[in-house]
């Protein structure tokens, strides 16, 4: 847009994360790109995440980043970066 902010693509709701999951034989989606509060957060009853790494993006958000680490198991685990605010 004129703002230079990123405009999204597509909007899709549970019923579509579901049909795609099953379609496709995948059990969870992890997306980026969208700044989350709390660095992460799950929707269509926690088979979506989504994801974002910077926290205080940009200056102007107070958003934590978030980690995400997938074990052997394939269980999820979040490290979360706290926004830290500038002495400016």
């Amino acid at each position: 847009d004129e703002d230079g902010e990123p405009e999204p693509s597509y909007l899709f709701g549970a019923d579509v994360v579901a049909s795609f999951l099953q379609r496709h034989d995948m059990d969870l989606i992890i997306r980026a790109n969208q700044v989350v509060e709390d660095g992460y957060e799950f929707f269509a009853e926690r088979r979506l995440i989504s994801l974002w790494s910077a926290p205080c993006f940009r200056g102007e958000f107070d958003n934590a980043g978030a980690i995400l680490s997938v074990d052997e198991s394939l269980t999820c685990s979040f490290k979360i970066m706290k926004p830290v605010k500038s002495k400016r």
